[in-house]
Order: C-alpha cells, then sequence, then structure tokens
C-alpha cells in the first residue's frame, strides 16, 4: 500500500484494496517483567514482575489463530530469534547494558509468552534488562490515567487514536520523534499519522493491529450444513437455526466492560455510517438521542435472543472457549480470540460483520492498533533503544512467532510465514474505506471507560433504549465540553 492509502483509510476516506495490502507486513509485541504497577490495582497481586533474562510466562500456548501448525509457529520464532541473535553477535561492542521498566497489560500466557521471547532477543542484542511490570489487561486500562500520573514505568504498551493523544495533551508522555526519524520509511502515513498527536509530535510506535469479525469453527459449519451470512437477516436466520441444533448461536461476554462496544460499533457503522460514527464517539458533534442511534440500540435489542446470556458474569476468555469447545456457533471479537485455541488447532475461520443498510454497505472495518508509548519518566538511552527495536521488523516477526493473532505493522516485516488467517486479515482490512479503531480508543476516555462501559451493561439488562441514548448525551454534554 502506498504511505497515503493507509492514511486515508484511517480519515475515513476511500482507498483501493491493492493500495491497502501494502500497509501491512507482520508483527505484534508487548511486554514481560517489572514491579506491579500499583498505581493500577493497589495491590501487588494482580501483576507480576519478571526480568527478560529469564522466562516468566510459563508454558507457551500458542494460539492457532491461522492454518499453520504449532511446528510452523515454533520455526517462524526460530528464524526470528536466529535473526536477532546474529545481529547481536556482530553489534556486542555496541552495547548499552542497563535496564529499562515496562508496563504491559500482556497477561495472557500466549502474548506474555510472545513478548518474552521478544525481550530475551533485545537482551541480546543491547544488554539491557527488561524488567516487565504486567498487569491484568481490565485493570490496565482501567487505571491508566492514575498510573501515568503516578510512577508510570518508561515504556508500556497502550494504543494508537484518541487514548495516545488525551494523554499526551496533558503531558504525560515524552514525545519520540528522535525515535521516528530512523524509522520513518518503514512504516506508512496511515500509521505515522495514528502515532502523531495534536502538537504535532510523534508518541507511538505501532507494533500490529487485527481485524474484529465474526469467527467460527468451520468445521462445525460444514458438519451442520451452515453457510456465512451476508446480511443482518441471514445472520439472525443462521442464528435460529443454531439454536434449533443445540448451539449458542452467539458468544458473548462483557465481564470486562470493553468487548460490548465492538457490537455498537458495527451496528452503528452498518447502519448510519462510518462517519457518523466517528462524530457520535469521538468528537459529540452527533447526539446520542439522534433517532439513528436509537435504531442502533433497537437492532442490538433484536440479537438479544441469540446472544449468549450472562454476559456481564462472563469474560472475553470463558465465551471464546465455548467457541473452541464447540457448544457456541459464533463469535464476533477481535482476530486475539485465536490465543484461546489449542496450539496447533487450525479450524477457526471469520466473516465480516453483514451488511445491515445495502445504502451503507460493509466498507467499515473495525481493526484497533497496539503498539508502545514512552511515559513522562522514559528518557533513558534503554528506554529508547527498546522502543526502537520493537518497532523493526524483527522484533514484529518475533512476537508474531508465538502470537499470530495479529498483523504487523512495519511494512518491511516479510509475509511469507504468515498464517491463512493472518492472509485473510490482511484481504479484510485492505478492502476497507474507513476503519475504526474501537470505541474506547475512538472517543474520550473519560467517556468511553466511566460513561460508556456501565451504559452499555445496564442496556444488556433492561434493553431500554431509551434509557441508554438519554443517559449517555446527558453525561456526553458535560464531558466533550469541559
Amino acid at each position: 500500500m502506498t504511505d497515503s492509502g493507509f492514511d486515508s483509510i484511517l480519515r475515513g476516506n476511500s482507498v483501493n484494496r491493492r493500495n491497502m495490502l501494502r500497509i501491512l507486513g507482520a508483527g505484534a509485541a508487548s511486554a514481560a517483567a517489572l514491579p506491579i504497577l500499583s498505581a493500577c490495582t493497589g495491590t501487588s497481586s494482580s501483576g507480576t514482575t519478571t526480568s527478560a533474562g529469564t522466562t516468566s510466562a510459563g508454558t507457551t500456548s500458542a494460539a492457532a489463530a491461522g492454518s499453520t501448525p504449532a511446528a510452523a509457529t515454533s520455526a517462524a520464532a526460530s528464524g526470528a530469534s536466529s535473526s536477532a541473535a546474529g545481529s547481536s553477535s556482530s553489534s556486542a561492542a555496541a552495547q548499552i547494558g542497563g535496564s529499562v521498566t515496562f508496563g504491559s497489560n500482556a497477561s495472557d500466557a500466549t502474548p506474555k509468552a510472545a513478548y518474552a521471547s521478544v525481550f530475551k532477543a533485545f537482551k541480546q542484542a543491547q544488554g539491557v534488562d527488561v524488567k516487565v511490570n504486567t498487569v491484568d489487561h481490565n485493570s490496565f486500562q482501567e487505571n491508566i490515567n492514575n498510573y501515568l500520573q503516578g510512577s508510570p514505568d518508561e515504556v508500556f504498551t497502550w494504543f494508537a487514536g484518541n487514548r495516545m493523544q488525551f494523554f499526551a495533551a496533558q503531558g504525560l508522555l515524552t514525545p519520540i520523534d528522535d525515535i521516528w526519524s530512523g524509522i520513518e520509511n518503514q512504516y506508512s502515513d496511515g500509521f505515522k499519522s495514528a502515532s502523531t498527536a495534536a502538537d504535532g509530535k510523534k508518541y507511538f510506535i505501532p507494533f500490529y493491529n487485527y481485524p474484529w469479525a465474526f469467527f467460527y469453527r468451520p468445521s462445525v459449519f460444514k458438519a451442520k450444513g451452515y453457510t456465512v451470512p451476508k446480511t443482518l437477516d441471514e445472520l439472525k436466520t443462521l442464528a435460529a437455526k443454531m439454536q434449533k441444533d443445540g448451539l449458542t448461536p452467539i458468544a458473548f461476554a462483557d465481564k470486562d466492560g470493553w468487548p460490548a462496544m465492538g457490537t455498537f460499533d458495527y451496528l452503528n457503522q452498518r447502519i448510519n455510517g462510518y462517519q457518523f460514527h466517528m462524530d457520535l464517539v469521538a468528537s459529540h458533534k452527533e447526539s446520542w438521542t439522534d433517532p439513528k442511534v436509537k435504531t442502533v440500540f433497537d437492532t442490538w435489542k433484536s440479537l438479544f435472543p441469540y446472544q449468549q446470556t450472562g454476559a456481564l458474569g462472563r469474560t472475553w476468555q470463558e465465551a471464546a472457549q465455548t467457541l473452541v469447545k464447540k457448544q457456541a456457533g459464533m463469535y464476533l471479537l477481535g482476530m486475539f480470540v485465536g490465543q484461546q485455541f489449542p496450539a496447533g488447532d487450525t479450524d477457526i475461520d471469520f466473516f465480516p460483520f453483514p451488511e445491515v443498510d445495502s445504502n451503507v454497505g460493509m466498507d467499515a472495518v473495525e481493526a484497533p492498533i497496539d503498539g508502545f508509548l514512552l511515559s513522562s519518566k522514559g528518557e533513558s538511552p534503554q528506554a529508547k533503544a527498546l522502543l526502537t527495536y520493537l518497532a523493526s521488523p524483527e522484533a514484529q516477526l518475533l512476537y508474531l512467532g508465538g502470537d499470530p493473532s495479529n498483523v504487523a505493522a512495519n511494512k518491511t516485516a516479510s509475509t511469507a510465514k504468515y498464517t491463512a488467517l493472518q492472509k485473510k486479515a490482511v484481504e479484510l482490512i485492505s478492502s476497507a474505506k474507513t476503519i475504526s479503531q474501537f470505541l474506547d480508543r475512538d472517543s474520550r476516555p473519560d467517556f468511553a471507560s466511566p460513561v460508556v462501559i456501565p451504559a452499555l451493561q445496564q442496556f444488556l439488562k433492561d434493553g431500554d433504549s431509551d434509557a441508554v441514548t438519554k443517559s449517555l448525551e446527558a453525561q456526553a454534554k458535560t464531558i466533550f465540553t469541559s
């Protein structure tokens, strides 16, 4: 993809599929060792501190998010590791040594182990010990503001979009234009734009992205004679048939608060279009009490009979297990759902969120970008060396060797060893005319977490479209004008 192509997609403009295909490479990375993010939870029991010189992730549960067996995955990791080791031996004299602290939300076994391999290679190359502070994903996200205003780690995992820009505007991040000056040609304009704050400075290192879609087991569809739905009506018809066959049609969980946002995002974009969606959640140029938004919630309510009950008491990982065990027919989630599949299990595929309105179509895709930031405390040579390494194709390929449920941000990273699912993800993202980041990234953090999460959870309880839209609008008026 040309450098301008992905940028226009992220900004909501059209782009052809061939251009988009050139944006994606192969990679991802996050965390693995340090003192607990005490500001996030208030107790040390929710996090683990490890050092990159040792492996603390336990057994690696390699995600079978694609069609390559575990052996191929191991080979990819081994190849990337060899490359990193070779690089380190040739530049041993240039090692800077010391250590760097790293705050991580990668608390699940698969990404945690993948990060451990990345940090091990970095230590071999630079002699720097990465002390990783791992906190469970949800606590990390919900307490990030307190964390950054307290005693944050030097480098930490975070997201592109509004949530990055919000903290940059508060002076809680360190700009990294000096790092970007050496990697500009390795990233498309779209990723560069997603890494830049309102002050024109760059703060973010993109690591990988992944699409949200309906995931399913092809063997179940084949055995039951199911066909992939193209419209919402077809989805409901399929769901009704699954119910008759004794399956939970749509796995669903929202104990963590954020998963339900994906359903809202897609329904709003399928019914009202990408621009309306962004004007609603990002800038509040549109009103939550607009009848168009009520239509979104009414349409969502029509799916309630097919969604897994008891969602507020279930984590996304638990819901994923019902898909893995063939108890649920499909699951709307990010491609990281593959982390929950057993190593070597290639019985997984996805289809895009179906069309709701033919006048709107299916051009919008939800594909969040994950990566890293430098806190206001992080100006050491070791911190900047780590970020530079994480921006490299070698680091991203090494990570993907252990967690192939994403696609790399660095456009020079080879796609030769991508799994079938990764290649399909590239196709889906590349076919999009517009790309959203996810509601809690596209909107303000002081609105998304404390307001939208409880509002959506209340809606899941009572299905009251009028109440949820009025509540969201009343609070949005106050927050977006502050």
